[in-house]
């Protein structure tokens, strides 16, 4: 597992006392709260949005277009916390995203909404990738886990709460305050940040040169592939003029994502992040994991409610359950990792949970809330087992210096996993229902026609099956996270010491 000595200066990172360090985690944890609240918060405030500045044909960029930004920018901020240090990077990020929390609450039309949650997302993904990263710089390896951990927890609880504080808010204060409660939220993160975060100086034998050209092209591409899987089969069909035209310039900018970085002195995306075993194998293993997340984050509120005939709170119920043991496992995870080591606990990890998934389809039809219910239940506790000693082996296998490009080509994975999931399981899913419905509708007309009582019995098991159809898909997406990391990933990860 490699040695666990005391950081080395390089990567001492706030280490002025324990109450400095935990000045520095709270900030984290509200910086982390604030990305996982705004993936989500937005949800159940549509009506009351769409309400007051119309644009529902459009409303659900609200959602993709933050999204994408955080994809998109996750790498860039990678390397640049890597070149230029944490500190400056997560001070940038959390300021733009407070201006376009800002600029959001005061919104003027759809048009502008989205736009400025774009800006929102610009800084979004500084928060995300370099919380992550600054979690590794504070802890030597054996207290890893503690900290991240913290995080997993707060990101979580974040995540399940968000559709619930979004109503509240926009039902008794005004949907802007969806934004604006950001802003002391934030304010007290980035006054911690800059009055305890302390980085040591490093220095330089070369000017540095960063890699803008990298980093427009990785924006465009990513900007340009995940809109055609986001909106691709939603906002036209598959086999469409913009589909084709979408997915021809993307493939056209990763071939010149490809050419600008081989050529670049410092690329934003180094070729070592996918020749390095250990890297690839991860960074394949949590795109799969994020595939195989939509089925239960997405499809399962929609059977809970159109099959078990829950409320929107005790479907919400039956999805959040795995938050809980999800949290507890990846804290306890140390304890099997530091015997078996960190591949073969996530393969434990991801084992457990292909086999919980391809349990789903054999629920009994109707059945009762407590199984899917204690199916989460476990799934979340698999789950647990598999991301976090991969993400804490990962990190402890690169040093100071590539830990951001490291952390962040990872947390992308994991996200583009997610976009395509979206997608790919939204085709299964209707084309299910085209199959035992006669062509009739997709997944939202038919849930629509069970909410209003008018839709049969034979929609409701259409829908089971295209829910079961989904399961399957994501039990094969953790087979392939599986096969991954027993062919491509060292059985003992190369950890540096520290």
């Amino acid at each position: 597992m490699g040695s666990t000595t005391p950081v080395t200066r390089e990567g001492a990172t706030a280490r002025r006392g324990d109450r400095g360090r935990g000045a520095v985690v709270a900030a984290l944890m509200l910086s982390m709260a604030l990305a996982a609240l705004d993936a989500t918060i937005v949800s159940t405030a549509v009506p009351q949005i769409v309400g007051d500045l119309g644009g529902f044909s459009v409303f659900s960029w609200l959602f993709s277009g933050y999204l994408l930004a955080v994809t998109v920018t996750l790498p860039v901020y990678g390397k640049l916390s890597d070149t230029f240090g944490r500190k400056p990077v997560l001070v940038a990020g959390t300021a733009v995203f407070l201006l376009g929390s800002l600029l959001c609450a005061g919104a003027w039309n759809m048009a502008a909404l989205i736009a400025f949650r774009v800006v929102q997302g610009l800084g979004g993904g500084a928060l995300q990738g370099t919380v992550q990263t600054l979690a590794a710089d504070l802890y030597p390896l054996k207290e890893r886990p503690r900290i991240q951990a913290r995080l997993s927890t707060v990101w979580a609880v974040s995540a399940v709460a968000g559709p619930g504080l979004g109503g509240v808010l926009a039902a008794y204060a005004g949907w802007r305050w969806i934004f604006l409660v950001n802003l002391p939220i934030g304010a007290v993160a980035l006054w911690l940040i800059v009055r305890h975060l302390h980085e040591p100086a490093r220095q330089r034998t070369a000017r540095v040169r960063v890699d803008w050209a990298g980093a427009l092209a990785v924006f465009a591409c990513g900007g340009v592939l995940l809109t055609a899987l986001v909106q691709g089969g939603v906002a036209w069909p598959w086999l469409s003029a913009p589909s084709l035209a979408l997915a021809g310039t993307g493939l056209a900018l990763a071939g010149a994502v490809v050419w600008v970085e081989r050529r670049a002195a410092e690329p934003i995306i180094p070729g070592w992040v996918w020749r390095r075993r250990t890297i690839a194998a991860v960074n394949l293993a949590l795109g799969a994991l994020g595939l195989l997340m939509v089925a239960p984050s997405v499809f399962l509120p929609t059977y809970a409610q159109s099959v078990l005939g829950l409320g929107p709170a005790a479907a919400g119920l039956v999805l959040c359950v795995w938050t809980l043991t999800w949290s507890a496992s990846a804290a306890l995870s140390q304890h099997v990792y530091r015997r078996i080591g960190f591949r073969d606990t996530a393969l434990l990890g991801i084992g457990l949970g292909a086999l919980i998934l391809l349990a789903f389809p054999f629920l009994p039809y109707p059945g009762s809330w407590w199984q899917p219910m204690l199916l989460m239940l476990l799934l979340g506790g698999a789950l647990g087992l598999f991301q976090l000693p991969l993400i804490i082996g990962v990190q402890s296998t690169v040093g100071w210096s590539e830990r951001g490009t490291t952390t962040a080509s990872v947390l992308f994975c994991r996200q583009t996993g997610q976009t395509v999931g979206a997608s790919v399981f939204g085709a299964v899913a209707n084309g299910v229902l085209a199959a035992r419905l006669g062509g009739a509708g997709d997944l939202e007309s038919v849930t629509r026609a069970l909410a209003a009582g008018t839709a049969p019995e034979t929609t409701r098991r259409a829908i089971a099956a295209a829910v079961h159809a989904v399961y399957l898909g994501a039990a094969g997406a953790a087979a392939l996270a599986f096969v991954v990391l027993l062919v491509v990933a060292p059985r003992r990860f190369p950890v540096r010491p520290e």
